[in-house]
């Protein structure tokens, strides 16, 4: 009976022996460390986060471009504004040093997916179609969507159904959600975008567009440089949208910390200090 035993543990099928070896390689070959959380929602174990990447470098870089009074150069060609006050902030609160990296809006996401910096800050609008692409952080700050409009041009014009007209031309930033807004509003006039937010208001102060279309307060604020060209159809802004810090996709750290961080300066009320400054005053025109 011993024997017979013996013979058949000896006479074991190949296949499960087989098996198991197959078995043993395929564990052998599994990097070590890995597991299913490093797919999703953060670096792989041994990457660098981008959080810690800053830190290690010392300095945060900030994609931006210019927009009045969110971002723009004084007279001595630096760079302040709302913007400009809230990166400072978060570079100081992370105890690294600022760097500003001037970029096309048109192409600011697909900069910050090749790298060129590490977040944008530039009073960009939470939009579902930017988020298949990049990470937003909480609002910071809520913006809308305001009208100028020229004063021969539109004269008359009371109301956004009377902009709304084959012979309108209605201008405003390329790729921004102004654009958006203007054909959204207004699809039966005529839309001339510019990349430039200076060539889009130079247009309607030449006269060649009956309305130009921002976040507010820009259009307000050209109206009170310029009263005999141009004039506020309507009071206020038309829509109003969320705006966030746009991030790379796939790293939980600094999302959180971000999050965070606006959360903590949002409740000193620093940040409804600067909105105040840079969009209910005209105090700091005298640096332009």
């Amino acid at each position: 009976m011993i024997e017979t035993q013996n013979q058949r543990r000896i006479g074991r099928p190949a296949w499960l022996i087989l098996a198991t070896l197959a078995l043993a390689l395929l564990l052998a070959c599994v990097p070590a460390g890995q597991d299913k959380g490093t797919s999703q929602g953060g670096p792989a174990t041994g990457q660098t986060s981008l959080l810690e990447a800053i830190q290690e470098r010392g300095v945060l870089r900030v994609g931006m471009s210019t927009f009045v009074p969110w971002a723009m150069r004084d007279a001595q060609d630096e760079l302040i504004g709302f913007e400009i006050d809230v990166a400072r902030r978060l570079a100081e609160d992370m105890g690294v040093e600022i760097e500003f990296v001037p970029t096309q809006w048109s192409g600011i996401i697909p900069a910050l997916l090749t790298g060129r910096f590490d977040m944008i800050i530039g009073g960009m609008g939470i939009r579902p179609a930017r988020n298949l692409s990049v990470n937003f952080s909480i609002p910071y700050d809520h913006s809308g969507m305001a009208i100028a409009a020229h004063t021969e041009m539109a004269a008359g014009f009371d109301s956004l159904e009377d902009f709304n007209d084959p012979e309108v031309v209605i201008t405003a930033r390329i790729g921004t959600t102004a654009a958006d807004a203007a054909e959204r509003t207004f699809p039966r006039a005529q839309h001339r975008f510019f990349d430039d937010e200076s060539r889009a208001v130079q247009e309607i102060l030449n006269g060649r567009a009956h309305a130009l279309v921002a976040s507010a307060p820009l259009p307000a604020f050209q109206v009170v440089e310029n009263p005999d060209r141009l004039f506020l159809p309507i009071q206020g802004t038309f829509t109003r949208e969320p705006i966030g810090f746009a991030l790379p996709k796939g790293d939980v750290d600094i999302l959180n910390f971000v999050n965070s961080w606006i959360t903590v300066v949002e409740a000193e009320g620093w940040l409804a200090e600067r909105k105040a400054y840079w969009f209910e005053t005209r105090d700091w025109a005298e640096q332009l």
